[in-house]
C-alpha cells in the first residue's frame, strides 16, 4: 500500500497540484488533503486508494516499497 508521503512526492513528481490529482482519481480534493495529511499511516477505503495509485501509475509514477531500511519512495518511469 501506499503513504501519504508518497501521494505528496508523486504529485511533485508530475508537477500536479491536489486538485489536478483529485480530477485524475476521481476523488475529492478533500480526500487527497485526507490523505496526504495521514503521513505513512493512511486509513481509507481500499477503492479510494486504488484509484488514486491507479492514476499516479497510468501517469508514470512507480511506488517503491520498504527495502533494505532505505524507507517508500517513488520514482518516475521513462
Amino acid at each position: 500500500m501506499i503513504t501519504g508521503i508518497q501521494i505528496r512526492a508523486g504529485r511533485a513528481l508530475l508537477g500536479w497540484d491536489q486538485t489536478k490529482l483529485a480530477e485524475m482519481a476521481g476523488v475529492s480534493k478533500i480526500t487527497i488533503k485526507r490523505l496526504e495529511a495521514a503521513g505513512e499511516d493512511i486509513h481509507a477505503h481500499f477503492s479510494t486508494v486504488i484509484k488514486v495509485m491507479a492514476a499516479f501509475e497510468i501517469a508514470g509514477v512507480l511506488f517503491l516499497s520498504e527495502e533494505a531500511g532505505l524507507g517508500y519512495g517513488v520514482r518516475l518511469r521513462r
